[in-house]
């Protein structure tokens, strides 16, 4: 893919995009640096980035819509993904969750395949 912008363009947007971030990031470090409490609301706020983030990256490799209710609850990563949060929420094991999902997932995949 070509566009009309020379290599040094492309290279200065990288850099200013970088900048920009590194800065947003060291804005909040240093705010934080500077304050001897943090407020509460801000303290209960941040108790749910972790989880925000984690969702971020999981659901959208878990749900695929199908074009049919029996396609897209056939998929087989979903199908591990609710085992995985079962045994998430019933044990509070990170690594027992990882491994029931990924048993799950390989025994959806290759031992009792869906469709």
């Amino acid at each position: 893919m070509t566009t009309s912008y020379g290599p040094t363009a492309v290279w200065g947007v990288i850099l200013a995009i970088g900048l920009i971030t590194y800065a947003i990031r060291l804005s909040f470090i240093a705010l934080f640096g500077r304050l001897d409490d943090i407020p509460p609301g801000v303290e209960r706020a941040l108790a749910y980035v972790p989880a925000a983030v984690l969702a971020a990256l999981v659901v959208p490799e878990l749900v695929a819509v199908q074009s049919t209710l029996a396609g897209t609850l056939g998929q087989d990563r979903l199908l591990a993904g609710l085992v995985a949060a079962t045994v998430a929420w019933r044990t509070e094991n990170v690594f027992a969750t990882i491994a029931v999902g990924m048993g799950a997932l390989w025994l959806l995949r290759f031992v009792v395949p869906l469709a």
